[in-house]
């Protein structure tokens, strides 16, 4: 009587390791610390916060700024503790026992996690071998299981890829339940689903400010989407999940937007910096829209390549068995380098040397 449900059993938690080393790269959180202004501002929000009171239950200006800045109204707008705690209340109103969630492989993990904690089963479409994702496979997937959710990832983690906007246009021209496209790499990429939001199209875009704004820690995301979508989600979300200082923390740092342009501008430029330095040490390098690299060493398997560099002081993150069309990518390496530490590719360098001296 006192045994999970059999979905809980069957899964393990969410696994990327926390090492302290000098160079951690495996999450792709920013490379940069928090603007300093936005810092100090938040030791005079501090004392503005009425601690002993509940917070803004809707948080009704931090999704008024979030609106403007998308232009869209605020009620297209809901907030959480991180765009995965919005993906939670997406599948919570429209996942869950008897329904299916679609993805398509490699993807971002935590999509079919989610799905099946809310109990929805999970079908998952596969990329092609160079790991793009065909319009045919959109259609057989939707037409073959009736999916109320599927999952774009734009760019695509872990591959980096950007998906071409015809991918969702014909998959939202089919969709049989709502398409949610998580936009966590936006500002690295070159095109936004965003513009496609509409009352009267099931799509949701989530985003989040960890990857540009520095804020990883604070833990916040979003989603623009239809109303009749947002008035759906505040059901499923617990009352007064989104904390005060969170809400007053995230206005403020809403206010530099132009230092983060100038922020994703420069990694854009590490980016191509760096996967012409691995295309120059003979790696198999996929071509990036976010703030991390896909690449591929042959001859060594990934967990030992992800060991040694470790041992020299980078944490970067390894992805075995990628099932993509006929190809199971489980016998090579395949790695993910975010962009952001200037010492993370030399080190890199000499880890790749090292395994092939051996």
């Amino acid at each position: 009587m006192f045994e999970p449900r059999d979905q809980i059993r069957a899964m393990s938690g969410y696994h990327s390791p926390q090492v302290d080393v000098p160079i951690r790269l495996n999450t792709n959180e920013s490379p940069f610390a928090p603007p300093e202004e936005w810092l100090r501002q938040l030791e005079g929000i501090v004392s503005t916060i009425d601690w002993n009171r509940y917070p803004d239950r809707s948080a009704t200006e931090l999704r008024r700024t979030i609106a403007h800045r998308h232009g869209v109204r605020p009620e297209q707008v809901f907030v959480a503790n991180g765009s995965n705690e919005v993906i939670q209340a997406i599948l919570l109103a429209y996942g869950g026992a008897g329904r299916k969630v679609a993805t398509f492989e490699p993807t971002y993990q935590m999509y079919a996690q989610i799905a099946r904690v809310t109990g929805a089963q999970v079908v998952e479409g596969e990329r092609q071998p160079d790991l793009t994702l065909d319009v045919a496979e959109i259609e057989r997937v939707v037409q073959e299981h009736q999916p109320s959710v599927t999952f774009l990832c734009n760019p695509n983690n872990p591959t980096g890829l950007v998906e071409p906007e015809h991918n969702l246009r014909a998959l939202l021209k089919i969709a049989t339940g709502i398409v949610v496209v998580d936009e966590a790499y936006a500002e690295f990429s070159d095109w936004s689903a965003m513009e496609l939001v509409s009352d009267d199209v099931p799509l949701a875009v989530t985003r989040t400010f960890s990857k540009t704004l520095s804020m990883a820690a604070l833990r916040v995301g979003y989603v623009v989407a239809p109303e009749w979508i947002i008035k759906n989600l505040e059901i499923a979300a617990l009352p007064y999940h989104l904390d005060a200082f969170k809400q007053a923390a995230t206005i403020a740092a809403l206010s530099f937007t132009d230092e983060m342009e100038t922020r994703v501008a420069t990694i854009k430029s590490e980016r191509s910096r760096i996967q012409t330095s691995l295309r120059e040490l003979n790696l198999e390098v996929w071509e990036s829209g976010s703030n991390f690299i896909l690449f591929r060493a042959s001859g060594k398997p990934a967990i030992e390549v992800w060991q040694t560099l470790l041992d020299q002081g980078v944490l970067n993150r390894g992805n075995v068995g990628f099932r993509c069309g006929i190809d199971v990518v489980n016998d090579r390496t395949v790695r993910q380098l975010p962009i952001g530490h200037s010492d993370g590719l030399l080190q890199l360098q000499r880890g790749i040397a090292h395994q092939r001296s051996v």
